[in-house]
């Protein structure tokens, strides 16, 4: 099967670059022919494996660009004269690549992965600024709430008008999880109503040995340094388990708008010698960090899509404590692979940090079920062989149609 992802960048900067990266090596594997269409946001230089690449910006033109990208639908044309794919798999595209590209699809097979909110919201979090689920729909609320600037908002609302009018070139969309699919059900327009739910899956390796445990008691996050992300939340729960256990360590991996504050946060804490802000690491070492880790925590406070952190670190055979909230829900098995605590409350945090950090073995023994779990449920093949499925059957139906549509002229 020839096969085209699209997603908005290609370097592996962030979760969803690693699914697709992921789903395009196991597809590969499996004797498929597989093409990945991105933007050209990040410099060559930054190990991209984009086949086609668009115009991409992270420059001051990047809102223009994401409401109406007529170069890279250009480019995208141009690929697929020249590929000729049987189906076409949309990931990340409302960022760099534009609604645009979306019209140059209508003949051929496509399906959309959604992996967070971004059809049905501007910023893609449903999040208000003060911390609160959005329960507005797209529009004049965007302005009104302060999640938008008033020189943005016409050019995004111009983006969301665009792809609800190109938005049925989609022969189906899928969800990452079921709380992104009760939120399309919830905000989206009815073509993106009923999603079916794949959940992506991670390379399977072998779990962690205790011997690459590091001999302080340590914790590890990593992503984004952005405020949903809830590293603020971590930090306060961190000091509350240090007054007990001085010798533990926190490493926060990754970078954002965010890490000025948490390094200020972390000063005032008292948490100078415990603390490391690693910034932006290679994916290959940041899964290093996570298998020496005791445990990793994912302490988001928005109702995180699917958590590919989560997954990932039970398929490394380490212990997670994760939100309570969004697609995380869905990842762990309470007490048994990990804990789930309430979105914010640093004394849960702190209680299961503190249960993890002062017991090697239970921390070894919740690992060892994550990893279990995660190989069963989480793994790169078993996503690829469902979507290969769905492809199929997309195709088949969409075949079906054409000849019925012959037979009637």
């Amino acid at each position: 099967m020839k096969i085209l992802l699209i997603n908005d960048y290609d370097a592996l900067v962030g979760g969803a670059e690693v699914i697709v990266a992921s789903l395009m090596f196991e597809l590969r594997r499996r004797g498929h022919d597989v093409r990945l269409f991105s933007s050209s946001a990040y410099p060559a230089s930054s190990k991209v494996i984009a086949d086609y690449r668009g115009f991409g910006t992270t420059g001051r033109w990047r809102t223009l660009l994401q409401s109406a990208n007529p170069f890279a639908a250009r480019t995208l044309r141009h690929a697929l004269k020249k590929f000729r794919p049987d189906i076409v798999h949309v990931n990340l595209y409302l960022t760099q690549l534009s609604p645009l590209i979306l019209r140059e699809l209508r003949h051929v097979p496509t399906i959309y992965y959604a992996q967070w909110y971004r059809a049905i919201c501007p910023r893609g979090t449903k999040l208000l600024k003060n911390g609160c689920l959005c329960t507005s729909p797209v529009g004049t609320a965007c302005l009104s709430k302060g999640c938008i600037s008033w020189l943005d908002w016409p050019p995004l609302m111009m983006q969301m008008e665009l792809a609800r009018r190109w938005v049925g070139v989609f022969h189906r969309v899928v969800a990452i999880s079921q709380a992104v699919a009760e939120k399309l059900d919830m905000f989206g327009d009815p073509p993106l109503k009923g999603a079916t739910v794949i959940h992506p899956g991670t390379p399977l390796v072998a779990p962690r040995s205790p011997d690459e445990m590091t001999s302080e008691p340590t914790v590890v996050v990593a992503g984004r340094l952005v405020r949903e992300k809830g590293v603020e939340t971590l930090l306060r729960a961190f000091a509350l388990v240090k007054a007990g256990r001085p010798d533990c360590r926190l490493i926060v991996i990754g970078d954002g708008p965010e890490r000025a504050m948490l390094e200020k946060q972390s000063q005032e804490l008292g948490l100078t010698a415990n603390v490391q802000f690693t910034g932006h690491l290679p994916h290959a070492e940041v899964l290093t960090r996570i298998r020496q880790a005791w445990c990793v925590s994912v302490p988001s406070i928005w109702d995180e899509p699917f958590g590919m952190l989560a997954a990932e670190t039970q398929m490394q055979g380490v212990a997670v404590i994760a939100s309570r909230c969004g697609g995380l829900k869905e990842i762990l098995m309470e007490g048994e692979t990990g804990f789930l605590v309430e979105p914010g409350n640093c004394e849960q945090l702190a209680k299961h940090l503190q249960q993890l950090l002062s017991n090697r073995a239970e921390a070894i023994q919740l690992g060892i079920a994550g990893h279990a779990h995660a190989a069963r449920y989480f793994n790169s093949e078993t996503f690829a062989i469902r979507m290969e499925a769905l492809y199929e059957a997309v195709i088949v139906d969409r075949d079906r149609m054409i000849r019925s549509q012959d037979q009637q002229r």
